[in-house]
């Protein structure tokens, strides 16, 4: 009876256990194009060393409407960056896999306002991203947006 005991209660622990429980903790899920929550621009997220980073890879409006040139990063606080292409920008950095679908430590930069602000991102499915940007080191000062998978 003992050995029984033993066996169910074992068995209960393995279960319960989200380590065993959790086979889709895929550290490189996040990497892939991501479509940000407006539908405007395409972020594509790639893997260098142990850390994530994206870059704007497409643009409803690439170019200025008056002018037709490529639009710039007109924002930017450092006047000398102003005139760098926003296409192929580097807006996603460091971000680093914290397990549980959630990689954190990270910054992203919005180039609508010239800022730079911290950043986490867990993965909700294998299709959408919930993307945190936050100032002054805490995340409840900040707002959340999903971004869905490009296929």
């Amino acid at each position: 009876m003992n050995a029984l005991r033993l066996t169910i209660l074992l068995l209960l622990v393995c279960l319960s256990c989200p380590s065993f429980a959790n086979d889709s903790d895929d550290p490189d899920a996040l990497v892939g194009r991501w479509l940000s929550s407006k539908k405007r621009n395409q972020v594509q997220i790639y893997k260098q060393g142990n850390k994530y980073y994206g870059k704007l890879v497409w643009m409803l409006e690439p170019n200025e409407p008056g002018s037709g040139k490529p639009k710039v990063d007109k924002a930017n606080p450092d006047e000398k960056l102003r005139n760098r292409p926003l296409m192929q920008l580097v807006l996603l950095t460091n971000l680093t896999y914290k397990g549980n679908n959630v990689w954190s430590d990270g910054e992203i930069y919005n180039p609508e306002d010239g800022k730079t602000y911290n950043c986490e991102v867990t993965l909700k499915d294998a299709n959408s991203i919930d993307l945190r940007g936050y100032v002054m080191g805490l995340s409840f000062l900040g707002k959340s947006k999903i971004w869905t998978r490009v296929k």
